[in-house]
């Protein structure tokens, strides 16, 4: 995928409700990575294998991909393909697209703002919370900068330079309200962040990486502690690092004639909010039609 080309379609189909329902496989997700519950020991090693470990992730300035997506938010299954552009410090762009190549929403994130566009309803929301406004739309409450490492496979900053030691081949450190572990497959393998468990305010969840292209994972799960908010596997594809992003990517042009959407209307008429299951009621009642 070159320079990611975002933000440049017209839309002809419904928007996120096309992420579940209609294409979905019933495959279960693969179990979780099974982490150490043993406290183990002081390891005064581990901050240098951390450095060492994302030392790649971390000199990333800015990063294109496909991403296949399947799992379930909030009870539903979903599955879908994003287009995702990256830049250092904290600029993103996902564009979620349909079978047939239509975009279904566009989301920015830059400089702390948010905007998010449907083109079918010619609608659009600009706000200063993107957190808030991922949350609405996919049901993961990341900003860009958490996005940024999730899809790198990075790890945030130690707290201090001693982790534990859990066994010969894992590490754990503590950085601010999460925990970072890192595994070696045997001594001569390097070792990688295998698993993130970040602590938060109203959601806990983790993120698991695996299947190393280098020193970048092209599969990566991320599982809210309750399991039913959020339980998604990501596939990433045709990635390229370092490629050029200007800011005109992450700044969308909003087309004219464009109404506006509150928060709270996005998070209702979302794919799992209440006007998409009155939707589905109506349909199964025969009186309307559910989107495709």
């Amino acid at each position: 995928m070159r320079g990611l080309p975002l933000v440049r379609r017209t839309a002809t189909c419904p928007w996120l409700g096309a992420l579940v329902a209609g294409a979905l496989a019933t495959a279960c997700a693969a179990p979780l990575r099974t982490l150490p519950q043993d406290p183990g020991g002081p390891a005064l090693d581990a901050a240098e294998i951390l450095s060492r470990a994302t030392e790649r992730c971390r000199a990333i300035s800015s990063l294109t991909a496909v991403i296949a997506i399947r799992g379930r938010v909030n009870g539903q299954r979903v599955r879908g393909r994003v287009l995702a552009g990256i830049a250092s410090p904290s600029s993103i762009v996902l564009d979620a697209v349909a079978p047939f190549g239509a975009s279904l929403f566009v989301y920015t994130a830059h400089e702390g703002r948010a905007t998010l566009l449907l083109p079918r309803e010619r609608r659009v929301l600009q706000h200063d919370d993107p957190v808030a406004v991922l949350d609405a739309i996919a049901g993961v409450p990341l900003d860009a900068a958490d996005l940024r490492q999730v899809l790198t496979g990075c790890a945030p900053a130690p707290s201090d330079g001693i982790g534990r030691q859990l066994g010969v081949d894992w590490r754990l450190l503590q950085a601010d309200r999460s925990q970072v572990y890192l595994h070696r497959a045997d001594a001569n393998a390097p070792w990688r962040v295998v698993a993130v468990r970040h602590g938060g305010d109203t959601v806990r969840w983790r993120a698991d990486f695996a299947d190393f292209a280098g020193a970048l994972p092209q599969t990566i799960r991320l599982v809210s502690d309750d399991r039913r908010r959020f339980d998604l596997t990501l596939t990433m594809s045709e990635v390229e690092i370092d490629v050029s992003l200007g800011p005109e990517v992450f700044q969308p042009m909003v087309p004219a004639g464009s109404a506006p959407i509150s928060l709270d209307e996005l998070r209702r008429a979302g794919p799992f909010g209440e006007l998409r299951s009155s939707r589905q009621e109506s349909s199964g009642s025969g009186s309307a039609r559910a989107p495709a």
